[in-house]
């Protein structure tokens, strides 16, 4: 069954919601037992906050959350197609979900997020998947309880997928991962059309929350306990473009500083081309804006540049990155590498080195150019061959690491003040991040977890430090 889209129906359905639950409560009266749900998420930080509010949607509809799939009576995977190998587990997780689905014939699998925003994939799923039960895209997971009843009273796979956005849909309501950090979406879609990205074509055009909505849901957070939050978009330095009268992320930035109670603000993602002095100035002046910037560079070379359709060149970038350090002397900066574009030479792989050397990068987010359909780069001329981009990678890795290790290497005997996040995989340590976002274990107890504590650096992993509480 394809429903037709809705364009006018832009908030989550409370009436569907009360039908599924109705439909929920029933079956516990009869059995003694709630039925389950299962979600995967895959891809950026967007798409785990989108599973977030899948997630409360689902609860609100009587479902308890489980951590198996052969455990669930409802199995949703948000997926991602930024890169091919996401695409690859999604459809190899399918394959195992039919024999699953041959066991408990009742379970509903349900799959959401931007692959489902390609033809071809809806096209192989209707002829290899066909056990598939709701398939739904990015512009309307908020027509999850609808899409359920109508699986549940219909009995027949339910597609629903929209080709455009219809606006902003707020107070989804959403279940946080952790109590005492949080992250809020500030603007949606890309205008970029970077030749190798497909977000664009399946998150759609830029479009901005009005600032208000975003100020009044941080000081909600708040309230609720939340320190730290994180301001999410694909181009969080695009915010407010859209908007009547429009607003800078500069001024949101400052307006979201003077809330009561939230003690670290982060973001994600900056563009280099819109990052300007005055976003620089707000990172400097606002007391709570974390001291820690992730600014994708992609590459170093000029001519891989205007091919990617990036829109700056490699002296810009350096220069961007020479100016945010005058103003922020102790800012940690993060970056997206990719190497084996379309072209690529050994010389232009070079100029990628040259750029990660002088950078001094304290972390980076390392691919493999991968081809996806329905962006310029898949159809260009000269693309690099696997064993080629291999080499680079690997070599890219051994730069990277030696220039992180440098970084890290700077922090022994030095004392931060630590967000602990989480118990470690070894008992009795506990994690968590600096303001400039590292990583750090330190021996301490699962109560600390939610508290900002001082930890002293006593030794370097490269990839994370190890200290001791003081």
């Amino acid at each position: 069954m394809e429903l037709k889209d809705d364009i006018k129906n832009a908030e989550v359905s409370a009436e569907a919601i009360a039908k599924v639950k109705k439909w929920n409560d029933e079956y516990f009266n009869n059995t003694g037992k709630k039925r389950k749900f299962y979600c995967l998420t895959m891809g950026c930080q967007m798409n785990a906050h989108d599973s977030e509010k899948i997630i409360g949607i689902l609860s609100r509809m009587g479902y308890d959350k489980t951590e198996s799939e052969d455990d669930a009576d409802f199995i949703i995977y948000n997926t991602c197609c930024i890169r091919e190998n996401a695409e690859e587990k999604v459809f190899g997780k399918l394959g195992v979900l039919k024999h699953l689905k041959k066991l408990k014939p009742d379970v509903i699998i349900a799959l959401c997020g931007c692959m489902m925003q390609e033809d071809f994939v809806i096209e192989k799923i209707r002829k290899s998947y066909r056990y598939t039960d709701i398939i739904f895209g990015t512009f309307n997971f908020h027509k999850l309880p609808e899409l359920l009843f109508t699986r549940i009273e219909t009995g027949q796979q339910v597609i629903d997928i929209w080709k455009e956005h219809t606006g902003i849909v707020e107070d989804t309501g959403y279940i946080r991962e952790f109590p005492y950090k949080a992250s809020v979406n500030i603007i949606y879609g890309c205008d970029n059309y970077c030749t190798y990205c497909i977000v664009p074509y399946v998150r759609g055009h830029e479009r901005s929350r009005e600032k208000e909505d975003i100020l009044n849901e941080i000081r909600l957070l708040a309230k609720d306990g939340v320190k730290e939050i994180t301001l999410l978009g694909q181009n969080v330095n695009s915010y407010g473009k859209t908007l009547n009268p429009p607003v800078s992320f500069a001024q949101l930035l400052r307006e979201a500083n003077e809330i009561e109670g939230i003690e670290r603000i982060r973001f994600m993602t900056s563009h280099p081309k819109d990052l300007s002095d005055e976003l620089i100035y707000a990172m400097r002046d606002c007391d709570k804006v974390c001291n820690y910037l992730h600014l994708p560079f992609q590459a170093g070379s000029d001519r891989i540049l205007e091919k990617m359709n990036r829109r700056y060149t490699k002296e810009k970038y350096l220069n961007l990155i020479n100016k945010i350090r005058s103003e922020i002397p102790d800012i940690m900066i993060s970056t997206d590498i990719i190497v084996g574009f379309p072209q690529e030479t050994e010389e232009d792989f070079q100029e990628t080195l040259d750029v990660v050397r002088k950078a001094g990068f304290s972390t980076a987010f390392t691919f493999i150019y991968s081809k996806r359909t329905g962006t310029p780069a898949a159809v260009m001329e000269g693309q690099v061959d696997e064993k080629t981009s291999h080499d680079r990678f690997n070599r890219l890795l051994d730069v990277l690491n030696e220039g992180i290790y440098r970084i890290h290497q700077d922090k022994i005997g030095k004392t931060y003040n630590v967000l602990v996040e989480k118990e470690s995989s070894q008992p009795g340590v506990v994690t968590g991040r600096s303001t400039d976002n590292t990583l750090i274990h330190f021996n301490g107890s699962t109560d600390l977890i939610g508290k900002t504590v001082a930890v002293k650096i006593l030794e370097n992993k490269t990839f994370y430090l190890i200290g001791e509480r003081i």
